[in-house]
């Protein structure tokens, strides 16, 4: 899926713009049979069992419900629908991990930044149910963690800014979706392409293909339901790198006594995998 990442600082309207652009999207794409769909981190929070004030007091918490998230998207990720990440995302490092997630599976992304004067939320944020607010201390200290997105990063690039008066810029957002090239992964997350039609080399390069994917996910954060690019199998957790090639090396022993074809060696490699981890 094509990923459109939300941010901003708290209650400076990121979900009520992620419903815009739903359905502008579902609109624009009804006739395409394509799905838009939102990944929320508020649902993620609620569906961790935690309190917002809570949640956000706690590194641990944090880091364990972004980790979900970002294993949430890698299994959704495609070229063909579009994915709305509905979150703070006020970490720079991990905006640009979902910017290296996309390179991998070649999909385009952009971002989306709602930028309210603290004031104006602090008064939205009065506002809302007692349930869904933030206290003093959580809000003043979302804000000052806040690292805005700058257009001359490219992992927040392409980026449109808009305020709370602002209409959504609705068809550019298209265009810098849908009337792009796909970009290319990087050379860390790439995985080389097949040059041959010798058995025993396809072996050797699909199953190091696997491997490579499995590595660039760990790098990533990414440590269970592994999509595998190119394929429709995934791994379901992982090991230490010594214990993928180990399991590697078996499997290549293996296969060579018993070759199969060359379409199914990627998911009998993760088979494999998924059974020995």
């Amino acid at each position: 899926m094509p990923l459109i990442i939300v941010t901003g600082g708290p209650c400076s309207g990121k979900t009520t713009r992620s419903l815009e652009l739903k359905k502008y999207f579902e609109d624009k794409l009804k006739d395409s049979g394509q799905n838009v769909e939102i990944i929320s981190e508020h649902d993620a929070i609620i569906k961790a069992g935690y309190d917002r004030n809570v949640f956000y007091a706690d590194s641990k918490k944090e880091k364990a419900v972004r980790s979900a998230i970002k294993s949430d998207i890698q299994r959704r990720l495609n070229t063909r629908d579009l994915l709305i990440f509905d979150g703070s995302n006020y970490i720079k490092g991990y905006r640009y991990e979902l910017y290296c997630m996309t390179k991998l599976y070649k999909t385009p992304q952009c971002t989306i930044y709602c930028d309210l004067p603290v004031e104006c939320a602090w008064l939205w944020n009065d506002k809302r149910i007692e349930s869904d607010r933030y206290n003093r201390e959580i809000f003043d200290s979302l804000v000052v963690r806040y690292e805005i997105p700058d257009s001359k990063n490219r992992w927040d690039y392409p980026l449109f800014a808009i305020t709370s008066e602002d209409e959504l810029m609705c068809n550019e957002i298209y265009k810098s979706l849908y009337e792009v090239k796909s970009p290319k992964p990087n050379q860390s997350t790439q995985c080389p392409p097949l040059a041959s039609t010798n058995y025993l080399y396809e072996l050797d390069t699909i199953t190091k293909d696997v491997i490579n994917a499995i590595l660039s996910a760990q790098r990533l954060g990414i440590n269970n339901d592994i999509k595998i690019p190119g394929s429709n199998v995934t791994v379901q957790c992982t090991g230490t790198p010594a214990k993928l090639m180990r399991l590697r090396r078996q499997f290549l022993t293996y296969s060579k006594m018993q070759q199969s074809g060359i379409d199914q060696i990627a998911a009998l490699f993760v088979q494999y995998l998924n059974k020995n981890l």
